[in-house]
């Protein structure tokens, strides 16, 4: 139990135990007294966890170096480090990924649980073996964990020393999604798990019972429209698009699904639209900014420009995005700007093939190939070239150094 924080009332708008009582005085009297209680600012602490909780829930990731410090730190909060782990999932940057990697050995089982379930989105050849090694946790909410989060991996993967370890925890898994039948969540978790496992029939079967229980769950219904998509059914996903957005107008999901889905089929004036108002009610979506970005660089290349930076400046890990900037800065000509995109990017995923080729190209553009050489040859020093990517920057040298 903290100690009363008046102090958080007065920046985030959090309750507190001395204005529950005192109900006719205001939260700077509550701070203005504590103080005079205790000298040590004990505040101080509880602050600096609220405002990482509050830029995570706003996914202010500039912060995000603070919350990894944080997690990290020997004196951290269990509760509030299992909390910024799930929250930090919703940012695609690589350097959570030793953290999570970390956090899974936690002495806190909270906290173990917290980074099995926020590695589900990081698949990896590392994260992979922590997961298995999770799934035999002496905990049961730490296997249950890690079994959910091990559907996103092949089953190819995994060992036949692992197998009964992890099958075992995914019984308890699936015993826990269906302890309660009668809860329309029960039925939608099982069938995330279908989904995400490419059992996409069995998945729709779970979201039917889902809806059949409760019929105005809006995210069961976008969750249908991804697993129609799957199996080639665009009207019924449309259609299952539609009825989410009736029963929750706001859902930007449910817009942003309905975009993708209409760009597909080239309703391009349609899916505009919808990613529109999915960036409009979620203006932090960057793949929906990415999105429009391909959309209007038909007819509108400078709003496509706009677009693009705007998903850059979201998710600046992302390669495709600051690929698709880079690629289409040097289609309208601006071929500084265009190299800079791709320089920054490079600084911080070095390990970007592609990027290494259109930066090479631009320099060639420019007249200077020996800055076009030097960029080749730094790409060639990475550790992890797959063998057609090392044939790819060969090429291009051998392109360069031909009259």
């Amino acid at each position: 139990m903290l100690p009363p924080a008046p102090a958080a009332t007065m920046q985030f708008g959090s309750p507190n135990a001395c204005n529950l009582c005192h109900k006719d005085k205001d939260a700077a009297w509550a701070d203005q007294n504590v103080r005079k209680w205790r000298t040590r600012d004990y505040q101080a602490p509880i602050l600096k966890r609220a405002g990482l909780i509050n830029a995570a829930r706003q996914r202010d990731w500039q912060k995000l170096p603070e919350m990894l410090a944080y997690m990290t730190s020997p004196e951290r909060d269990a509760v509030f480090t299992a909390s910024l782990l799930r929250l930090t999932m919703a940012a695609q940057d690589a350097r959570l990924l030793p953290t999570l990697l970390q956090a899974i050995k936690d002495p806190s089982p909270l906290v173990r649980a917290a980074a099995a379930e926020a590695l589900s989105v990081r698949p990896s050849k590392e994260s992979f073996p922590a997961l298995v090694a999770a799934a035999g946790d002496d905990y049961r909410l730490v296997r249950v964990r890690a079994a959910a989060s091990l559907a996103h991996f092949p089953a190819a993967w995994l060992q036949d020393g692992d197998r009964g370890q992890v099958e075992k925890a995914t019984e308890e898994y699936l015993a826990s999604l269906t302890a309660r039948p009668d809860q329309w969540t029960s039925h939608y978790n099982l069938g995330n798990y279908l989904l995400n496992r490419g059992e996409v029939r069995q998945a729709l079967a779970a979201y039917d019972t889902a809806l059949t229980i409760e019929p105005r769950a809006a995210m069961v219904l976008v969750n249908a429209a991804m697993a129609y998509t799957q199996l080639g059914e665009p009207d019924r996903a449309e259609s299952s698009l539609v009825k989410a957005l009736k029963i929750a107008p706001d859902n930007a999901a449910a817009h942003f699904n309905l975009g993708l889905l209409q760009a597909q089929q080239d309703r391009v004036k349609d899916a505009e639209r919808e990613l529109r108002e999915a960036i409009r009610l979620d203006p932090k979506l960057a793949p929906a900014a990415y999105n429009l970005c391909i959309l209007t660089a038909r007819d509108r290349p400078q709003e496509a420009l706009s677009w693009c930076q705007k998903a850059v400046a979201l998710n600046p890990q992302e390669p495709k995005y600051a690929y698709t900037l880079a690629f289409y800065q040097q289609e309208q000509g601006d071929l500084k700007n265009a190299a800079a995109t791709l320089q920054d990017f490079l600084t911080r995923q070095p390990g970007f093939t592609d990027g290494y080729l259109l930066l090479a190209e631009i320099f060639r553009q420019q007249g200077d190939r020996p800055q076009a050489e030097a960029v080749l040859r730094q790409a060639q020093q990475g550790e992890s070239l797959s063998p057609r990517d090392r044939a790819r920057l060969a090429a291009a040298l051998q392109k360069l150094s031909t009259p």
